[in-house]
């Protein structure tokens, strides 16, 4: 039986208990024997279909919410939030608690995601106090001007007798240092003075960019049509360090597209099932072009649901199209079992892996991933590498079972795991780490 089956049962009975419906009076109105919806509650009898409905229906909830319960990404983000308090939470129950009380559910991921904003923007507001150069030059000058200031006066309050004409340069260069320290401290003060829109926005520039995309469904029919990409640059109000991000994936955006029309490639993608490298055969384009190009198919068009990641060589993820069931954390590191890690092993050489989520959820996914070289390339330095990779839920059954892979270490129920860098909060599977 499936995981997600297995639970049915106990979502229908607590949905059921949190209404103060008699077992009896539930059977009845959907047209089975009391003793069948007990065994149905307790788990030991499989359910779909027209009883789910009908149970739904009765018990007032939506039928995908007894189904498959509670929507994967934000019960990953309640198991996160529970990490700062370790031990301390029954993580073993947030599925429970975000069953039945959705909204507070809800809110415990939003709020997850908002402190994860707010600590990654004190992050960069203390590395740039620490490292930023034109600070420090606006500070050393700041701190210049004021020494400048509090040596003439001293002097001028000082127990030797000054004739007038020294008392007059003394006074000069009080005033003139005076009116370098304010523009100094005015200079500072702007410098560190972000725009309002700019501290409403909440996370990293990619996330910023990322959150712009999605409003498009990652289709930017503009571009398509052959607008401006600084129009569109314009159109979308980030701040300049998002902007930058914005610019390089609307530039690739407008190369990848002139490579692959949108209405040749929709046909070729329909045509090959969605292949990624019969696709690129039929354009004799990149590997990854096509990766890029599946990730940019327009919304409601028949398409299935696509996701997309690109990361660099030391891991991060640069950008991320997030797709249902598959859990792709931004901060505290992915499963080293992707394989858009693993292409980073074998450069410029095409992966094709079936994964497997883990348990409740269960859900397969077909990946496709590439490792190439960014920029030129020189002898005797080696490569930067940035890895992509394409996610395609629900692919056909194989002969071989999928490759069992997870979301963050920190929330991963798999046991026995030799790549598991530190332990999950429930306590299982050994850490790798010291």
């Amino acid at each position: 039986m499936a995981p997600t089956q297995r639970l049915a049962g106990s979502r229908i009975r607590e949905k059921r208990l949190d209404r103060g419906l008699r077992q009896a009076k539930v059977a009845e109105k959907v047209g089975i024997s009391p003793s069948y919806l007990n065994l149905i509650e307790h788990n030991r009898r499989r359910i779909g279909g027209k009883l789910l409905a009908d149970l739904a229906r009765v018990l007032n909830v939506d039928m995908s919410l007894l189904a498959d319960g509670v929507d994967a990404e934000t019960l990953d983000q309640i198991r996160s939030a529970a990490a700062t308090l370790g031990d301390t939470v029954e993580v073993d129950r947030a599925e429970e608690l975000a069953a039945r009380y959705p909204g507070w559910g809800a809110l415990i991921a939003a709020q997850a995601r908002r402190i994860a904003a707010l600590e990654e923007k004190s992050q960069m507001l203390t590395d740039r106090l620490a490292y930023d150069p034109l600070l420090a030059g606006s500070l050393h000058e700041v701190i210049s001007a004021v020494s400048a200031i509090r040596s003439s006066a001293s002097i001028l309050v000082g127990p030797e007798d000054l004739d007038r004409d020294w008392q007059r340069r003394f006074h000069e260069n009080i005033h003139n240092d005076s009116v370098r320290l304010a523009a100094s401290s005015e200079a500072l003060i702007t410098y560190l003075e972000a725009p309002e829109a700019v501290l409403e926005q909440s996370g990293s520039p990619f996330e910023q960019v990322e959150d712009y995309l999605a409003t498009t469904g990652f289709h930017l029919a503009a571009l398509e049509e052959g607008a401006n990409p600084d129009d569109v640059l314009q159109d979308a109000d980030l701040g300049d360090a998002a902007a930058t991000v914005l610019r390089a994936v609307l530039k690739r955006y407008v190369s990848d597209a002139a490579s692959l029309p949108l209405a040749a490639f929709q046909k070729a993608c329909k045509d090959n099932a969605y292949d990624p490298a019969a696709i690129a055969r039929v354009f004799d384009v990149p590997f990854s072009t096509v990766l890029r190009r599946m990730a940019q198919l327009p919304p409601g068009k028949g398409h299935p649901p696509i996701g997309l990641v690109v990361g660099d060589a030391a891991g991060a993820l640069t950008f991320i199209k997030s797709v249902p069931g598959f859990s792709i954390p931004r901060k505290g590191g992915a499963c080293p079992l992707w394989p858009i890690f693993g292409a980073l092993s074998r450069p410029s050489q095409p992966l094709c892996q079936h994964v497997e989520m883990p348990a409740p959820n269960a859900t397969r996914f077909l990946c496709y991933a590439i490792a190439e070289p960014m920029g030129a390339l020189a002898f005797d330095a080696p490569p930067a590498l940035q890895t992509i990779m394409l996610v395609m839920p629900d692919p056909p059954e194989t002969a071989h079972a999928p490759h069992p892979v997870g979301m963050s270490c920190r929330i991963c129920p798999r046991q026995n795991c030799t790549s598991r860098r530190e332990p999950a909060l429930l306590g299982i599977g050994p850490a790798s780490v010291l």
